[in-house]
């Protein structure tokens, strides 16, 4: 009877081993080391077989009992993007940039040579030049005011002669004022433009207002370029992007600026990004019944690109509980099982209720206590001496 039951282990042994073979190829190992009674394997301690079952303690961790879940796609940091304009009607020269560089703040990006650059160059010289005439004619009036005050004095004219200077004087005053004034609009005119007064007949040469990629660029060398409102280069600093998710009018209530969510992307399906609620729309879509949700995400690395498509995902509530990693769990029939260890070397299965996957983990709800041994790799060799008859 004990050779039968030998060789039906042997047996065993070797159909387990060669379904399990796929994960590790071992030699088959000794029947003897091997005994199956109660429902339960055990190996003998020292045996090489044992040292094919992977085992892990079960353990507890601080996991989401309810989360808010909506898919989003990031966007570019609508406070870091600017539209370009041309400063003024004109051909376009050059076009230093093409789309997707990257350009530093205060880079040149196109040149424009225009009429308008010459008039705002003109205007300045004039407004440089009535500003020096507004001064002279101060000198003047001041000095007229001194001498006839003089003459004044000496009974030499009359006090009409002296009113008369310094009114002159006060006119003088009030136009080098408007002269200054002149010449300070110009000087801003020209400071737009970017020009200076070394600059005449020079082209207008724009520069990036911030640092960040090209996502646009309407420009083309040669064209002439009248309406100087529409956008002709898009920039954006995506050193930091949003996020932007429709999320259910049930459960935005949860949702609140300044708080963090997880944030996974299709693009990176194994990793979990940390962002920061940045903005709550203020109103519902009649269409969807959502509301509009942003969060910032740091991008200094380079890693996301605006359209790429993920998820937001918002904890409600957390609480304590056991966890599994997922290669623990045997699937048959509609229900779960894992091999618990106890005493060491033996391998009881055990029926238990499973939750929502965490990543490579799984929660238990019911059957296992955290600091418990379960089998982790070679529940189908276990499985499949269980299932041979004796």
């Amino acid at each position: 009877m004990t050779a039968c039951r030998g060789a039906a282990i042997a047996a065993a042994l070797a159909v387990a081993v060669a379904t399990a073979g796929c994960h590790r190829p071992e030699a088959v190992p000794d029947a003897s080391a091997v005994t199956i009674a109660a429902g339960a394997v055990t190996i003998a301690q020292g045996s090489p077989m044992l040292k094919q079952i992977g085992r892990e303690q079960v353990r507890d961790a601080e996991l989401a009992t309810d989360e808010v879940i909506a898919p989003g796609k990031i966007e570019a940091n609508p406070n870091r993007v600017t539209k370009v304009v041309a400063p003024v009607a004109g051909r376009v020269g050059r076009v230093l940039v093409a789309v997707g560089d990257a350009v530093r703040q205060g880079q040149p990006l196109f040149t424009i040579e225009s009429p308008d650059a010459d008039a705002a160059m003109s205007s300045h010289l004039q407004a440089d030049a009535a500003v020096t005439q507004a001064r002279a004619a101060l000198l003047k009036a001041q000095a007229d005011v001194d001498r006839t005050g003089d003459l004044f004095d000496h009974n030499a004219v009359a006090k009409k002669e002296v009113l008369n200077a310094e009114s002159a004087l006060a006119q003088a005053r009030a136009a080098l004022d408007q002269a200054l004034a002149s010449r300070e609009q110009a000087d801003r005119r020209l400071s737009v433009l970017g020009l200076t007064q070394r600059d005449f007949k020079e082209p207008v040469t724009v520069r990036s207002p911030i640092a960040g990629k090209v996502l646009d660029l309407s420009l083309v060398s040669g064209e002439f370029r009248n309406d100087t409102s529409a956008p002709v280069m898009t920039i954006a600093d995506l050193s930091t992007v949003w996020v932007s998710a429709q999320v259910p009018e049930t459960s935005i209530r949860f949702i609140h600026p300044r708080e963090k969510v997880e944030i996974r992307l299709v693009a990176y399906p194994d990793e979990v990004f940390d962002g920061r609620v940045r903005q709550v729309a203020d109103t519902v879509d009649p269409q969807t019944r959502t509301v509009k949700v942003h969060a910032e995400l740091d991008n200094r690395q380079g890693r996301f690109r605006p359209e790429m498509f993920g998820s937001i995902h918002h904890i409600e509530s957390t609480a304590r509980m056991a966890v599994i990693p997922a290669a623990a769990v045997i699937e048959g029939d509609g229900h779960a099982t894992v091999f618990v260890e106890s005493p060491p070397g033996t391998f009881q299965p055990r029926a238990v209720v499973l939750g929502k996957p965490a990543g490579a983990q799984i929660r238990v709800i019911s059957g296992l206590r955290p600091g418990e041994t379960v089998v982790v790799d070679g529940a189908i060799l276990l499985s499949g001496l269980l299932k041979k008859p004796a």
